[in-house]
């Protein structure tokens, strides 16, 4: 067990996850799981296979009830809200494998996007400034999004994150080929919570970083200080 280094002090955190414990049936995955995300920075969870990272996203955007812990997001605690309501707060999830309407076109994708009343407010400018961030969902909009290519559906399962107008959003695991977009986003001031097996890819865009273990906080820490760290380096860099 690496010690993890005192985490920088945020005053300014948007989503809080304290003691977090859930599971599927009578299998736990979490045990006692803390992490922080600050507003306009991208925090990045890495971790293998099996770590417990995707478990760790569904119980915090809802679709998955928490065994016990706490999540507060914008200080109002709502670790047993469901995700409709959550997203209607700000929360937006970006899902493992997308979970488009396959049938649907790319824009009736990007309309469902804004179902809430958060989402709703300002629609035709928001849309407007999703097509400009993915200018090729503007030539697709009336595809099926089910005949997209693999990249293309990340790119609309993104934008109807963004289509909900959140405070936070949320990704499980991310196309290689979007890292610039992810980047822009950060730039723009959105807060953001990535999920990333890659922690090449995670380390480069994150501002900071928690590694998940057997479902437990492994370490933590700003990129530079996890490179840094002999252990990181052989068991998650290949160094």
């Amino acid at each position: 067990m690496v010690e993890a280094p005192m985490a920088e002090s945020a005053p300014d955190t948007l989503l809080s996850v304290e003691g977090l414990e859930a599971g599927y049936g009578e299998v736990q995955v979490l045990w006692g799981l803390s992490l922080k995300a600050r507003r306009g920075k991208l925090t990045a969870i890495v971790g293998a296979n099996g770590a417990g990272k995707t478990t760790t996203l569904r119980a915090v955007a809802g679709t998955l009830t928490p065994w016990g812990g706490r999540v507060t997001l914008d200080g109002e605690d709502v670790t047993r809200v469901p995700s409709h309501i959550k997203a209607a707060r700000g929360l937006a999830l970006v899902p493992e494998g997308r979970q488009l309407f396959s049938m649907m076109s790319v824009a009736e994708n990007l309309e469902l996007g804004a179902f809430s009343p958060r989402g709703s407010r300002s629609y035709a400018e928001r849309l407007e400034q999703v097509l400009k961030l993915f200018p090729r969902l503007a030539e697709r909009a009336r595809q099926r999004a089910g005949t997209l290519s693999g990249g293309e559906q990340q790119m609309v399962a993104i934008a109807r994150g963004l289509m909900s107008d959140p405070q936070i959003l949320v990704i499980d695991e991310l196309s290689l080929g979007l890292l610039a977009t992810l980047k822009q986003l950060k730039q723009n001031g959105l807060t953001i919570l990535l999920v990333e097996q890659n922690v090449h890819l995670a380390l480069a865009v994150s501002d900071y970083a928690y590694v998940v273990a057997e479902g437990r906080i492994f370490t933590e820490g700003l990129p530079a200080q996890l490179t840094a760290n002999p252990e990181i380096r052989r068991a998650y860099l290949g160094l």
